[in-house]
């Protein structure tokens, strides 16, 4: 194992009431400072160490996992293991043994006690979200993190703080923790209202992840800590002097978050204060993870943890900044190219919004959660009188003293409503639009991402205001078929 010398670990992970307003100009500003020149450089000669800003075309899955395994180099002072058991639900015995994976990760250079979480809003929160609020609360340093699917620990019948517990002792155990249980952080997502597999975890899965352990890639991470995904997301950046900011997320159901609707884990070697790191990813968190939705249901168990190891000097707070948000940002799109049966992603640019980034946000949300908007972009149908009902709805009901006169909409960046008429020249433009959506289709059972792309809907309310991006998904007979059959 890579073992650094006497070098302090900073571990901070953004609280939901740290995810507060950061301006555009603000972050648009860090982003302009990170050098794009050097970075384009470090790619080119860096040998696809990192991911892409936007990913390339994959043919296959195996062309896919590989670009992901190349790009996961873990960051110093990292390793992690995985592994895979099974289990039978005291709830659903007839089910029979179900598997059940469990992930380990291990900050080799010792505890740290600087480090914060973000936790679901849900106001029945799983009982490792109780856990890790106890330990943040308590000033417990941090040393490990395990993740378990399949089951969330949510209000089981039995003593789920209790099973959470025994996970962790089973971890500081095996990892030969001196903090114990109380330094490592749980993590569950699966099936709501079922007991935590306890004793199967902490006697044969958490053990053989622990033997697992490496210090190479963080792939199978990604890959062990999927419920209903149908791929792993990974996403990586270098930075020009060496400090790596890797992340890995799972999610493709229960998606609209208010901080967070997911699990993610984002490790980083860099240096940098807690306070500092804090601000930095509740900005980042602001406009990726808070700017999705899939069905708008936010789960009982989502946390993100951002890492940093403190073993290589920062040259540039801008260009860690900016490292945060192309990761946080990549990892969220592939959230929804990813969700249960999504066959299109919807991408809403938002201008000059009379309100709050906030609010704007939650305009887009309810425009890509409208039924009737994504059922007509599932169907490659340009209905878009839909997308103008939605709109008007939100506004009507929130912001019924603001004018919409100047609004404007566009569908593939042709625009289609303008000064309060729709702008629809017959069979041509009909053919435009729909074919847009038709090159923006997934297949709803791939188990890889063939593409990048999106269907563009651009709204400007005139005059000055905030500007945000919010994506969302379609609604499909697959979303309905798995959603149905999930505990199976």
């Amino acid at each position: 194992m890579k073992f650094a010398r006497n070098v302090a670990l900073a571990l901070a992970v953004v609280s939901s009431s740290c995810v507060g307003a950061f301006s555009t100009s603000r972050i648009n500003n860090a982003m302009n400072k990170a050098s794009s020149n050097a970075a384009t450089m470090l790619r080119e000669t860096n040998g696809g160490l990192d991911t892409d800003l936007i990913l390339p075309s994959f043919s296959t899955k195996d062309e896919y996992i590989s670009y992901l395994k190349k790009a996961g180099s873990l960051p110093d002072g990292f390793a992690l293991g995985t592994a895979k058991g099974t289990f039978v639900s005291v709830e659903a015995p007839a089910m029979g043994p179900l598997p059940i994976k469990a992930t380990v990760i291990h900050l080799t250079e010792g505890p740290t006690d600087s480090w914060a979480a973000v936790f679901t809003s849900n106001r029945f929160p799983g009982c490792p979200i109780k856990v890790g609020k106890d330990r943040l609360a308590k000033g417990h340093p941090l040393q490990a993190l395990v993740i378990n699917n399949k089951v969330s620990n949510v209000c089981p019948g039995g003593d789920g703080i209790a099973a959470a517990e025994s996970v962790c002792a089973a971890v500081a155990e095996g990892l030969n923790l001196p903090g114990g249980a109380n330094t490592v952080l749980p993590s569950s997502t699966g099936v709501i209202g079922w007991r935590l597999p306890a004793k199967e975890l902490a006697e044969d899965v958490v053990p053989k992840a622990i033997e697992a352990i490496q210090e190479d890639s963080a792939f199978a991470a990604a890959e062990a800590i999927m419920t209903t995904d149908r791929y792993p997301k990974l996403r990586s950046k270098t930075l020009s002097n060496g400090v790596r900011v890797v992340g890995v997320a799972k999610g493709a159901g229960m998606i609209e978050p208010n901080m967070a609707t997911m699990l993610g884990y984002i490790m980083t070697d860099a240096t940098i204060e807690k306070s500092k790191l804090q601000t930095m990813l509740s900005a980042a968190c602001n406009r990726s993870f808070n700017s999705i939705s899939i069905d708008g249901d936010e789960s009982t168990s989502d946390t993100v943890v951002a890492i940093a190891s403190g073993l290589k000097p920062l040259s540039s707070e801008d260009e860690l900044q900016a490292a945060l948000f192309e990761v946080c940002e990549g990892l969220s799109a592939d959230l929804v190219r990813n969700g249960e049966g999504t066959g299109h992603v919807m991408r809403v640019k938002i201008s000059n919004f009379p309100g709050s980034e906030y609010d704007a946000r939650r305009m887009g949300r309810h425009l890509v959660n409208s039924p009737l908007v994504k059922c007509a972009i599932s169907g490659n149908d340009p209905n878009t009188g839909r997308i103008a009902g939605a709109i008007g709805s939100f506004m009507g009901k929130f912001f019924p003293e603001e004018s919409v006169d100047e609004m404007s909409l566009t569908l593939g960046g042709r625009t289609i409503f303008n000064n309060g008429k729709f702008v629809l020249e017959g069979q041509e433009v009909e053919e435009e639009l729909s074919n847009h959506m038709g090159d923006a289709q997934l297949g709803e059972h791939d188990d890889f991402p063939q593409h990048q792309k999106f269907v563009e809907i651009g709204i400007d309310f005139g005059g000055e205001g905030s500007d945000v991006t919010v994506l969302g998904s379609d609604l499909t007979k697959e979303y309905v078929a798995v959603n149905a059959d999930y505990r199976s």
